[in-house]
């Protein structure tokens, strides 16, 4: 039977004595198993094998390969996707982090349902992801996206700070607060859910606007379109040491008077699932939600 993956790719966490293990593991079977494999530059040393590996850089991974196998925490595989959604390829991710929202596959387990999805039973979803851009006097001054969240605050701790924003154009509200979380359906269960806003299921096509200790009781999350531009315009009074933070790794600075623009990327996420996934299972393990009572 043909392969439906011919070419994998094995990402991880460096200097992680169990991401690296697992990567260890991984290359065997697939190298045993006549896969070409080609290893991400930073977790070669992981690899403990007669052959020497295929060593790689991301990017060559994401234009290579048709499968990428990503080793790590949450935060670990925010930073392979945000590189990884610019390519056709699938994506799957073995935990060796906390809670692990993006990464299915258990390291204790994980040969029995990577065979499975090699053989092609499996689910993908796409997930959409956001781009976060900073104009100065009309003009692009940095950019960057994100798979959970772009987060405008300031560069202190509990430091308020004042902006507008604007919906298509259209003026919403003015805030004064810590800041403001926008984020996709695949965030929602990350920063945003700890400041309070609601779970969208990865399905939607909305973003949620969450501030972030808001100086006045009725400001509250909102919910609006995926496709909607959103547009925060800072005050001229603010401190200079503003920020916007593209999933808590990529920071864009950002001056009083500035124009922030977030908004949907041309490019998703293909992540590859067991089949078995589901998403309800993952959040009453992961937020120790009830069982069923009958």
């Amino acid at each position: 039977m043909s392969q439906l993956y011919k070419t994998v790719g094995l990402i991880g966490k460096p200097n992680h004595d169990g991401a690296s293990a697992t990567i260890s593991t991984l290359h065997q079977y697939l190298i045993e198993n006549n896969y070409q494999v080609l290893v991400e530059r930073s977790v070669a040393s992981a690899i403990d094998a007669d052959c020497e590996p295929d060593i790689q850089s991301l990017t060559d991974i994401g234009e290579q390969a048709d499968l990428a196998i990503v080793v790590g925490g949450d935060g670990y595989m925010l930073g392979a996707a945000r590189v990884l959604s610019g390519y056709s390829i699938g994506v799957i991710g073995v935990n060796r982090g906390n809670l692990g929202f993006l990464t299915d596959l258990s390291p204790q387990d994980v040969i029995p349902p990577l065979e499975a999805i090699l053989r092609g039973e499996s689910r993908s979803e796409q997930r959409f992801i956001i781009e976060a851009e900073v104009y100065r006097h009309g003009k692009l001054k940095s950019s960057n996206s994100a798979v959970n969240e772009a987060v405008l605050h300031a560069g202190k701790v509990a430091n308020m700070i004042e902006f507008e924003v604007y919906i298509d154009g259209s003026f919403m509200f003015s805030q004064r607060s810590d800041g403001l979380i926008v984020s996709t359906p695949t965030g929602s269960t990350a920063y945003s859910m700890s400041a309070g806003g609601p779970i969208l299921t990865p399905n939607l096509n909305a973003l949620s606007l969450v501030p972030m200790f808001p100086h006045t009781l009725t400001s509250r999350p909102i919910v609006v379109d995926g496709d909607s531009e959103i547009k925060l315009i800072l005050a001229n009074d603010n401190h200079e040491n503003l920020q916007v933070s593209c999933d808590g790794h990529v920071i864009l600075a950002v001056m009083p008077g500035d124009q922030v623009i977030i908004k949907k990327s041309p490019y998703t996420l293909r992540l590859i699932h067991p089949l078995d996934h589901s998403y309800f299972n993952v959040l009453r393990n992961k937020l120790s939600w009830g069982n069923k009572l009958y």
